[in-house]
C-alpha cells in the first residue's frame, strides 16, 4: 500500500496536470472564438461581394472582357 507522501505527491502531480489542461482549454477556446469571428467577417464580405457581382451582371454595367488570343 502506498504511503501518504507518495499519495500526496501523486495528487499534486494530478492537480498540476489539471491546471495546465485548464489553461490549454482556455487558450484553445480563445483561438476558436477569434477564428469564428474572422470566419463570420469573411462570410459577410463574401455575401457583400456576391451581391455586388449580381448587381453588375443584372445591370449590364461593365463590358465583357475577352481574353486575348495568346492565352
Amino acid at each position: 500500500m502506498p504511503d501518504t507522501n507518495e499519495l500526496l505527491s501523486r495528487i499534486e502531480a494530478l492537480e498540476t496536470q489539471v491546471a495546465y489542461q485548464d489553461q490549454t482549454i482556455e487558450d484553445l477556446n480563445k483561438a476558436i472564438t477569434e477564428q469564428w469571428s474572422q470566419f463570420e467577417k469573411l462570410q459577410r464580405e463574401i455575401t457583400k461581394l456576391h451581391a455586388e457581382l449580381e448587381q453588375i451582371d443584372t445591370s449590364g454595367g461593365g463590358e465583357i472582357v475577352e481574353r486575348p488570343p495568346h492565352y
